[in-house]
């Protein structure tokens, strides 16, 4: 008798006659999880049989992994203004971090500079503002360029930053040569979910490939690309989704690589991955095991001469959807838990969250229990003494092979419909993300995925956390008279010159970008006025914003709670002669619509009759658009800490352009200390992170009926 049938009996009688598969689980991925794995299991695994270094290096891209050395820790940072964030950088790297991975405020991710009208919420809240050479060089006073690893997040501003970043370079002392270091410069998940773009598709792959040559010929140090799956999963991908959606850009960026002329060893052995790890602790460790298999059999396609040029070396960071504002304390759990699952998976660095993020900036009292996470894993628990720990383990085998097969498939229908830039361009891949997160979304309000403290075992007393705050008027006010002391010292007819060829050779495709963007830097262009130069001949890119409907109601079809607010429509419905009208809006450069999309989705399966506002609305725009829409609730979306900037300035805007009395509501990552706040400035009702939308919604129509 085998194992499995041998288990079988066993279990069936501990169940009482029940069949043992009563005890599977079928997860967001559509792969079913047994509660017993055998031998017989691993005989459809294709990626068994090779040792750690060898393609298609499922166990780990090198012999030795964390037992030669362990992997960087990398921790994701920047606030407020360059010097704060170059005191947090000096301090963290003299607490044990080995790089720096630099994160930009939003105005800058949208190629804004801080003058500009559009960028006043958002300088130097959700990251560092950069508006000239002189803010990198200030960033990076006292750390030494030609040592230190440095990641920059950075995808729609992508030429101006990293041209900054070169001459920061330069005048610090050091040949271009010698920087390590990454930028993401992925711009199709940009298009796909967090949307911090500026130009269309077509013209952002041109710079993409540029960038890659530039880096290949004068930067061999330097990643030129960080394909990154965790913006997806952040967003509500299920694993297999991003696995197969990262790999599938990968490939269209060599691509695109090969299309301008460059030989595949010249470039592929610098590209990197990034990936967020959540908390199903053991896809998350076979998932980077299947992405290495997956990209090998990718690369063969195009017949690197080089092995390395076959490895997929990954970044990872531990997921902010999984953090919770209720018991805040168990995020240290859930970052220690996701950050072993990272490190058993063979990633080369790893950040790992605070736990004060779902609702601000990381204190640095957090920020140094995050850090110290990652040292107590290399340093205390061991794992960094046997290469690929899990390798062998008939679970996360079998695991890696659904994985490998699952991703595979959905990577063959993307080259099926013309490869992933069509794809991205058709708007599958977001809409298939948005389904899966409103299916999570009512899996977590159903129950049946749990949230310690959130749906389940919820603590009655609140713990108010000390948060970091940012003066975003301080800020803004000594970026503008700073970038206004660079442009009065600048040589402005030979830097107008250098923005006429850059817009020239946007216009005719000739010459590299980044070459003249760097020349353009050393002249003191601003962020700004390089984007602008390509704005001209690109223009900047509006995306639709569209909803999936079906997937939320689908899983509440015989709940009570939800039939019950369905009826409570029906009664609004009767009485005011139309169904409750809800418009969601954001406003300010902050892209994060996945809170957003998943509202207005659910609101709409719930009978709301609901719109969805354009992304990156001013104030005055939104309010104009709030009225025009004639609706009964304007719910507002906020990710990135401008809510005291924008709400109020909306309500001001609503208030002049109208005398209604619409109910206003507002939803986010807003801490409960600024409730009070936006009450006092007008907003009738607060949803935070956790909020159950059954609930939410019932509480909105009964205060539509008060109103």
């Amino acid at each position: 008798m085998d194992e499995q049938k041998k288990w079988d009996d066993l279990a069936r009688n501990e169940l009482k006659g029940q069949a043992p598969h009563t005890l599977n689980k079928n997860t967001l991925e559509n792969i079913t999880i047994k509660p017993l794995y055998t031998a017989q299991d691993l005989e459809r695994a294709p990626h068994l049989g090779n040792i750690p270094g060898t393609s298609p290096y499922t166990r780990g891209i090198k012999a030795t992994m964390y037992a030669g050395r362990p992997w960087t820790i990398r921790q994701y940072a920047g606030f407020s203004t360059a010097e704060e964030s170059n005191a947090f950088y000096k301090q963290a790297l003299a607490g044990g971090q080995k790089g720096i991975s630099v994160a930009f405020d939003l105005a800058t991710h949208r190629g804004y500079d801080s003058d500009h009208p559009r960028a006043e919420a958002d300088v130097g809240k959700a990251g560092v503002a950069i508006d000239s050479v002189e803010d990198m060089k200030r960033l990076f006073d006292g750390i030494a360029l030609d040592q230190i690893s440095v990641s920059m997040t950075m995808n729609g501003a992508v030429i101006p930053i990293l041209a900054n970043f070169i001459v920061a370079a330069q005048e610090q002392g050091h040949d271009k040569s010698v920087l390590s270091g990454t930028i993401q410069n992925d711009i199709l998940k940009e298009f796909m979910v967090r949307n911090t773009y500026i130009y269309p598709p077509e013209p952002s792959m041109k710079i993409v490939s540029d960038i890659i040559e530039y880096t290949a010929q004068n930067m061999p140090k330097f990643n030129s690309i960080s394909i990154s799956g965790y913006h997806m999963q952040e967003a509500g991908a299920n694993l297999v989704q991003e696995l197969a959606f990262t790999l599938a850009d990968g490939r269209e960026y060599v691509r695109a690589a090969l299309k301008a002329g460059m030989d595949v060893d010249q470039f592929a052995g610098r590209l990197s991955f990034f990936f967020a790890i959540g908390m199903d602790f053991f896809m998350e460790a076979a998932k980077l095991r299947a992405a290495r298999f997956l990209w090998a059999r990718v690369m063969d396609e195009f017949q690197p001469k080089l092995e390395k040029s076959k490895m997929l070396r990954t970044h990872c960071q531990t997921s902010g959807v999984s953090l919770q504002e209720q018991d805040p304390y168990n995020n240290i759990i859930r970052t220690a838990y996701e950050a072993m699952s990272a490190a058993l998976g063979g990633t080369q660095s790893l950040h790992t969250n605070a736990l004060d993020e779902a609702i601000a900036l990381p204190s640095e009292f957090s920020a140094r229990i995050a850090r110290n996470t990652q040292l107590i894993l290399q340093e205390e628990t061991g794992i960094t003494n046997v290469v690929d720990p899990l390798a062998g383990s008939y679970y996360v085998e079998s695991l890696t092979a659904d994985l490998i097969e699952k991703a595979w498939e959905l990577m063959e229908e993307i080259e099926e419909s013309g490869g992933m830039t069509r794809a991205v361009a058709s708007g599958k891949p977001k809409k298939l993300i948005e389904e899966t997160a409103a299916k999570r979304q009512a899996m977590i309000d159903r129950g049946e995925d749990v949230r310690v403290g959130v749906n389940k075992y919820q603590n009655d007393q609140d713990e108010p956390l000390d948060i970091l705050e940012i003066d975003n008027a301080l800020v803004r006010e000594k970026q503008i008279e700073r970038l206004e002391e660079v442009k009065a010292k600048r040589d402005n007819q030979k830097l107008a010159r250098l923005l006429f060829d850059l817009e020239e050779a946007a216009r005719t495709g000739e010459g590299n970008l980044l070459d003249i963007a760097v020349q353009a830097a050393r002249e003191r262009a601003s962020v700004g006025e390089i984007s602008d130069a390509l704005e001209r001949v690109y223009g900047r890119h509006e995306a639709s914003m569209e909803t999936v409907s079906g997937v939320y109601g689908a899983e509440f079809s015989d709940d009570p709670s939800y039939l019950a607010v369905q009826q409570k429509i029906k009664d609004f419905a009767a009485s005011k002669g139309h169904r409750p009208r809800l418009l969601v809006l954001k406003m300010g450069q902050d892209g994060h619509d996945r809170g957003a999309k998943v509202i207005a989705s659910a609101f709409g399966d719930i009978g709301f009759d609901v719109e969805i506002g354009p992304l990156f609305r001013t104030p005055d725009e939104a309010a104009e658009l709030a009225l025009l829409q004639k609706v009964d609730v304007i719910g507002i979306s906020s990710q990135a800490a401008g809510h005291k900037v924008l709400i109020p300035q909306f309500l001001d805007a609503l208030k002049r352009q109208s005398d209604e009395n619409i109910l206003t509501i507002c939803g986010g990552v807003i801490p409960q200390k600024d409730y009070d706040f936006l009450y006092e400035a007008g907003i009738d009702a607060i949803f935070g992170p956790g909020t159950n939308i059954i609930e939410a919604a019932k509480q909105i129509l009964e205060q539509l009926e008060n109103k």
